[in-house]
């Protein structure tokens, strides 16, 4: 038998734990969508409320409270996109696949981005990680094969019948080209931004998804991913981009120090563009 003053330590702290993971996940989750502005709308509402109860304002009272009847609906549609979010990844039932961890298979990629950089070819590649998207996958044409260059750059040549649709990588293997993808939207894009940065937009808002982007019209390489784009970037700055996001981190190594870097990009991309 557990000595009762024990119980009744051990079971308060393991009911915290629990509850400080499930707020901790549900921020990360959030961390970086306008859910963040719409969950802080909310807790000032919470907190009106509060206010009105404590000072015995019984009318805004009762008009709060009426509210709140209708709060969980408003809150289904007001958190849509990330409720089918974490959705998916708890529906996932194998951790992301280890993808761009071999050299080669990094540099195939990073590779064929800088040559259709340097020829104005445009592309648009997304990456899965933890969110699968076999939905995607079966709008285009399937081929299942190993990651190339030459193969990359083949599928987007402007002759090519598949060239305008997304390939999706999945794994170590090309799972689809010609796929079409969700397009964003967000009022705030700039309404003269491409249907491909608009798609690469729209799926890392549903998906954990890493999508690199190519403009035809000045070659310039993007990457989106949770909603967010980085514009502009180089070989070298993709590459770090890329291993920050698929190397497994190391706490105070190289991983999180690139990491670190990449959201430090991403707050420069945000303000750059306001």
């Amino acid at each position: 038998m557990i000595p009762h003053s024990l119980t009744a330590f051990w079971r308060p702290g393991l009911e915290i734990l629990i509850i400080w993971a499930v707020v901790y996940s549900m921020l990360r989750l959030i961390q970086g969508t306008r859910a963040v502005q719409l969950l802080a709308g909310l807790l000032i509402f919470a907190l009106v409320f509060q206010m009105a109860k404590f000072l015995g304002l019984d009318t805004i009272s009762w008009v709060f409270t009426k509210l709140f009847a209708f709060g969980m609906i408003a809150f289904l549609i007001l958190f849509q996109p990330e409720l089918r979010r974490a959705l998916a990844r708890i529906g996932q039932t194998t951790l992301w696949r280890g993808f761009l961890q071999k050299g080669g298979l990094f540099d195939e990629v990073i590779n064929a981005c800088e040559a259709m950089s340097r020829a104005r070819i445009g592309a648009l590649i997304a990456i899965e990680r933890e969110v699968g998207l076999k939905n995607y996958i079966e709008t285009g044409v399937p081929i299942d094969a190993a990651i190339s260059e030459e193969l990359i750059r083949t599928i987007f040549t402007k002759t090519t019948p598949l060239h305008d649709g997304a390939t999706i990588i999945q794994g170590s293997r090309i799972a689809s080209c010609g796929s079409l993808l969700p397009l964003t939207q967000n009022p705030q894009i700039a309404k003269t931004m491409g249907t491909r940065h608009r798609a690469a937009i729209g799926l890392t808002e549903e998906t954990d998804a890493v999508v690199i982007v190519l403009s035809e019209e000045t070659g310039s390489i993007s990457v989106s991913v949770y909603g967010k784009l980085t514009q502009n970037l180089d070989g070298e700055a993709l590459r770090r981009v890329l291993r920050s996001l698929f190397v497994p981190e190391e706490p105070k190594g190289v991983a999180y120090n690139l990491l670190r870097g990449f959201k430090f990009n991403l707050s420069k991309s945000e303000k750059s563009d306001s």
